[in-house]
């Protein structure tokens, strides 16, 4: 890969470009984000764009329908590898070489498999200097659901937890337990409005009855709900069958369960669930095939024993967790604190939502 030999003017409009993508937030899935800027040969900046969500136009092709003829002889600036085959909408890349550009800058290569360095390869075919790796660490953040999804094949996973300062998630097992105040409620469902889907166990379901929907904030397009229920125990009177207008419930179970409760397997469809059988019921098969249903990001938001196994099959990819300023003691259900330690968190950070603290960091991973 080369990097730009133009040092602060390619960091500076890719910088605009990482700035137009992130306008995209919780709206392209499961395509990327992606910003473009497009700057004539006088250095001008003729063209910027952002694709805005799937199925309409890509942010290279809006930069370049804005700069028109001004865009021959210029630069391309783009925060992801251009795409050189049809999908939703057409490619990229030819539009890139028949708007007659000299170059093209790209922040980070799409590891796709249907991208993987040909958008890269046609570019330069037919003469272009394509140049790779301006702004390459804040434009794979940016994208880090994507990239996860496309390269690991299965979602881009959350952890989301409420504990008391003594690490208890409820007050003792099989009771509800409001844990956070208002300011750390309002804070989880901005988060719930930019991921995908909500993945809760069926121990959480008969518990709690959640709704799980994103209440109070904006969101564009319908939310998934995930039940992990291998024993088909989610009643078909949960209160999220009961909001399906909000997005489907789909129920990850098992072969055997459908086939040894018809019954059961039947109510639920009838009360408008989606099943989804997988073979073992485990973690990792779970979070394989919501990959291939095209959820790029969950939100695991519990119970325990989820999180447990989620954690030991090496899924999770972020935690947080909300910290209430009052204890529960030893009648109180404990959390994971013996598995998430803090030493297994990089970057943590914290904030604070009126009484309650959100610590929130990223799993390190030898790869």
């Amino acid at each position: 890969m080369v990097v730009t030999v133009q040092g602060g003017v390619d960091e500076a409009h890719m910088d605009r470009a990482l700035a137009l993508a992130a306008r995209g937030r919780g709206r392209t899935s499961p395509n990327p984000m992606v910003g473009s800027v497009v700057v004539s040969d006088q250095g001008e900046v003729v063209g910027s764009g952002f694709h805005a969500r799937a199925g309409e136009a890509h942010a290279e092709v809006r930069a370049l329908d804005e700069a028109g003829g001004r865009a021959r002889n210029g630069t391309l600036y783009c925060t992801l590898e251009p795409c050189s085959h049809t999908g939703r909408t057409g490619p990229c890349a030819p539009r890139i070489v028949d708007a007659g550009l000299r170059r093209v800058v790209i922040a980070v290569g799409d590891p796709h498999p249907r991208v993987a360095g040909a958008g890269v390869a046609y570019l330069r075919a037919r003469g272009l200097q394509v140049d790779v790796g301006v702004r390459r660490a804040a434009a794979a953040r940016l994208n880090e659901v994507f990239l996860t999804w496309a390269t690991r094949r299965r979602p881009f996973v959350i952890v989301k937890i409420a504990t008391s300062l003594d690490g208890r998630i409820a007050m003792r097992a099989g009771t509800r337990t409001p844990i956070t105040g208002a300011a750390a409620a309002a804070a989880v469902h901005r988060t719930r409005a930019e991921v995908d889907a909500i993945g809760v166990g069926s121990t959480t379901v008969l518990v709690d009855d959640p709704l799980l929907t994103a209440r109070g904030a904006p969101r564009s397009r319908p939310l998934t709900r995930v039940v992990l229920d291998r024993r088909l125990r989610t009643p078909p009177g949960a209160r999220m069958l009961r909001t399906l207008d909000a997005g489907p419930v789909l129920i990850v179970t098992t072969r055997r369960a459908l086939r040894e409760q018809p019954a059961a397997a039947d109510r639920l469809r009838a009360a408008g669930a989606t099943l989804e059988p997988v073979e073992s019921g485990t973690l990792t098969e779970a979070m394989t095939r919501l990959a291939e249903l095209e959820v790029t990001s969950l939100l695991l938001e519990g119970g325990a024993a989820v999180h447990r196994a989620a954690w030991n099959s090496g899924v999770v990819d972020r935690v947080q967790r909300y910290i209430a300023p009052h204890a529960f003691g030893g009648d109180g259900v404990p959390w994971l604190d013996d598995l998430v330690a803090v030493a297994r968190l990089g970057a943590a950070r914290v904030e604070r939502h009126g009484p309650d603290v959100l610590i929130q960091g990223d799993v390190q991973r030898p790869d």
